[in-house]
């Protein structure tokens, strides 16, 4: 029997997305593009995931490219990945202010190793969608921004949401990061019958963003709800 760090390995090696996209939308593949994601990523399952326990399932949104997009570890900069988790990413530095937020609640927690034990963190959509500019310039983008977006990856979230549930994920409840994410999330529930409850909070990004002086807050509804 494959332990969890294999099959999410194996899972992230084999990861492609072939359909098709609206016109000035692109999805960045941080494991074909990069080695050193594969190598670090790979490091990072088996240091905390190297058993077969069953875990709780957060749901994000899609990889930010300068998190998950990079480092292959969800809600992970490259910063983060070296000072908490102790791997060093040589090729890229990243700050990403998710990562930020959600590595202070990993702390209070109780430390990296006793939250990953428990928790899974993935998205319906695991790989990085990028919106061009009006200017040219390239910039993240949500699957929920563009409703043509949405219709040519709604397949593709569904196969993928199944496929961490065959990780050996808790399905008797889930917990969503980020109101519009958590209606999108409903939406493909409430078709698949894939989660018996869903909990919704406040995504990172929007906490760090506006609501940084109650991060503390935030941090303690976040533990109380994912440990009731």
């Amino acid at each position: 029997m494959k332990t969890f760090a294999e099959q999410v390995i194996d899972f992230n090696r084999q990861l492609r997305y072939a359909g098709s996209l609206p016109e000035d939308f692109q999805v960045l593949n941080p494991y074909l593009d990069n080695p050193e994601t594969i190598k670090v990523m790979q490091e990072f399952y088996h240091k905390y995931y190297n058993d077969c326990n069953r875990r709780k399932f957060i749901i994000g949104i899609n990889p930010s490219r300068h998190g998950a997009g990079v480092t292959g570890i969800p809600f992970t900069d490259t910063k983060r990945l070296e000072s908490v988790c102790g791997i060093k990413m040589k090729s890229a530095r990243t700050h990403e202010i998710s990562s930020v937020f959600l590595y202070q609640m990993i702390e209070e927690y109780g430390g990296a190793k006793a939250f990953y034990q428990n928790f899974y963190i993935n998205s319906p959509f695991p790989l990085a969608i990028i919106r061009k500019a009006e200017n040219g310039s390239w910039l993240n983008a949500n699957y929920y921004d563009d409703t043509a977006l949405f219709r040519d990856v709604k397949s593709f979230m569904i196969d993928s949401l199944k496929r961490h549930i065959s990780l050996g994920l808790d399905t008797s409840e889930v917990f969503v990061l980020g109101k519009k994410n958590a209606t999108f999330i409903n939406k493909l529930n409430k078709e698949e019958q894939l989660f018996e409850r869903i909990t919704v909070l406040e995504h990172p990004r929007y906490i760090q963003q506006y609501k940084s002086k109650e991060a503390g807050l935030y941090i303690d509804k976040y533990i109380s709800l994912l440990n009731p």
